[in-house]
């Protein structure tokens, strides 16, 4: 991949851009915490050809919640659970909309 490329990625929010030093100081935690977040399979960073953790930002965005959770008191298993089954109903409820709108769009009016 070549700078050009890199940089044109830069607006993917899937782009795996951030090590985990950079990640972790981003979110003001440790990088014992992104770690242990990979541990309980919320986040699954992409490794770079030395082996070294990349995060996204959808990534540090997960993350990010799951550290609000933790920080309230929840502990790391169950945080990772309702952040996993927040995402899952927001991907629910935007596929509803969608479909929504396809099936009004083909509708007939009414005359």
């Amino acid at each position: 991949m070549t700078a050009d490329d890199t940089f044109g990625r830069l607006d993917d929010e899937d782009y795996p851009a951030y090590t985990m030093g950079r990640a972790a100081e981003m979110l003001g935690t440790t990088q014992g915490f992104l770690r242990a977040l990979g541990e309980a399979r919320l986040i699954t960073p992409l490794r770079s050809p030395g082996g070294h953790r990349r995060y996204s930002r959808y990534q540090l965005r997960i993350a990010a919640r799951a550290r609000e959770l933790v920080d309230r008191g929840t502990p790391i298993e169950a945080a990772c659970r309702i952040v996993i089954l927040e995402d899952q109903l927001e991907e629910a409820q935007r596929l509803n909309a969608e479909y929504r709108r396809a099936a009004e769009a083909g509708k007939p009016t009414a005359e």
